[in-house]
């Protein structure tokens, strides 16, 4: 038997749908589920001043100063254990020399030098392009993520002993990360203008500064927009040990 929708329609009988009157019905329909998506969701709130974005920011306020506040308790419990250990452990100088040099190359124990200071920041709220540049885009006028672990890249480069971005220090697990106009730096939130200092050779670590093509090209914004650029060198500066969680933690597959 053929089906009726193949049928040709008679004289008596209603026409088959046409593709224009389907496509128009299943717009309309379409259109009725994102008005209601989008109903059920703002709950008659305007998205984008829905008030639950300012609460939304200023958890993750709160959340960072609560994680200052644990990295302070963990570093002073790490002091405990360390200063028994060290009491107990029974171990050689030799043994205890080869952990303290494997402590500094981690990260966990304070270490000082000469070193400096690079301060990155937003361009002025009236930043005006200079003769010559087009007019700037939003994005031309504040400090990107790149812009950060292109510092730390090239610092790393020159040969830094140690590197602090704000008052955290950087391990080999540290992740630099940007969301919108802020830092989140091992659970803690950080506004501009950010300051990374590193120990090691000044001249080494200007030179690296230098020679990184990515801290070239910031250095066109800088004089094209007027991001913030400066670079303090000190005769002697101290970084402080890492304090956080050295646990990896990672990603596993499901089921």
């Amino acid at each position: 038997m053929s089906n009726s929708a193949d049928t040709p329609s008679g004289p008596g009988r209603p026409g088959r749908w046409r593709p224009v009157r389907l496509l128009t019905a299943a717009v309309f329909a379409l259109a009725g589920l994102i008005f209601v998506t989008s109903f059920n969701t703002a709950k008659g709130t305007n998205l984008r001043t829905d008030a639950s974005l300012l609460r939304f920011s200023d958890l993750i306020e709160e959340r960072s100063h609560k994680n200052a506040g644990l990295d302070e308790s963990t570093a002073v419990l790490r002091a405990e254990v360390d200063a028994l250990a060290d009491r107990d452990n029974g171990s050689t100088e030799a043994e205890d020399a080869r952990l303290h040099a494997l402590e500094e190359a981690a990260g966990t124990t304070e270490t000082s030098g000469p070193g400096l200071t690079v301060t990155l920041d937003d361009a002025p709220p009236n930043a005006q392009a200079a003769p010559g540049y087009p007019e700037p885009q939003a994005n031309d006028l504040v400090i990107h993520q790149q812009d950060l672990q292109a510092v730390v890249n090239a610092l790393w480069q020159g040969g830094a002993e140690g590197i602090k971005v704000m008052d955290q220090r950087l391990i080999s697990t540290s992740a630099v990360r940007c969301v919108g106009n802020t830092l989140i730096l091992q659970g803690r939130v950080y506004s501009p203008p950010y300051k990374i200092t590193a120990v090691g050779d000044r001249d080494a670590l200007r030179r690296a500064l230098s020679d990184s093509p990515a801290i070239q090209n910031y250095q066109l914004y800088v004089k094209a927009y007027g991001l913030g650029w400066k670079v303090d060198e000190h005769k002697a500066v101290t970084l402080p040990g890492y304090s956080g969680t050295v646990d990896l933690h990672y990603a596993q597959p499901v089921g």
